[in-house]
């Protein structure tokens, strides 16, 4: 990760720059920590002030945060989506359920009409690791490894205007998603996607929606 600098630009700005496109590539994942501070200061080749600088601006935007005692851990992809995170921080959880039954169930149709092999794959990856996340019963995991999935099938369906508003509500779906699930898994609540993956591997787009929007429905049921 070595920093590409520029005469124009100051230090502050292209470490800043550096540690942005390290999130948005998804190489720090949310809810990932990032390397230390020292870390960063022998990768970058900067001045440890800088680091922290350009650390303290992305968490002022709402991309990191900064937990004493633990590390600074990535909370949102761009700024828009630390704005939402923070926006709807207390907003009702029925009404963030309506609103991802209608951005998911568009984009699980129009996946199921336009996606590719490669797609396909990357869906049923996702789909493998979801499961496994609720095998292995850690609640947080198996969060991230839904919102995983359901990325995936917006990706699918080749919208850039719909994958970047999914995209900066991703931390208000992650956080009606530990809503639903509550602290621990519990047997009897687990919803499958298969029938969602089915439905796009067979171009079945009316059967996609359905699936998608009674996903989001039986996990409702289980609260």
């Amino acid at each position: 990760m070595a920093l590409s600098t520029t005469r124009r630009t100051p230090l502050s700005d292209q470490v800043i720059a550096q540690l942005r496109g390290q999130i948005t590539s998804g190489e720090w994942p949310v809810g990932s920590r990032i390397p230390t501070e020292a870390e960063l200061v022998e990768q970058l080749g900067v001045a440890r002030n800088t680091v922290r600088e350009a650390v303290r601006a992305l968490a002022h935007n709402g991309l990191l945060d900064i937990r004493q005692g633990s590390g600074t851990y990535v909370l949102a992809t761009s700024e828009l989506a630390g704005v939402m995170h923070r926006r709807f921080a207390d907003a009702d959880q029925d009404q963030v359920a309506e609103l991802r039954s209608t951005l998911e169930t568009s984009a699980a149709g129009l996946a199921a009409l336009r996606r590719t092999d490669r797609d396909l794959e990357l869906i049923a990856t996702a789909l493998a690791r979801r499961e496994d996340a609720w095998r292995s019963g850690d609640a947080e995991d198996f969060v991230q490894a839904d919102a995983a999935f359901h990325q995936a099938v917006v990706a699918a369906a080749h919208n850039e205007v719909l994958a970047a508003v999914y995209a900066d509500l991703g931390e208000v779906t992650r956080a009606h998603l530990r809503h639903d699930v509550g602290p621990e898994l519990i047997a009897d609540r687990y919803v499958s996607h298969d029938a969602i993956l089915q439905a796009v591997r067979d171009r079945d787009a009316a059967s996609a929606s359905l699936e998608a929007g009674r996903a989001i429905g039986m996990c409702r049921e289980g609260n």
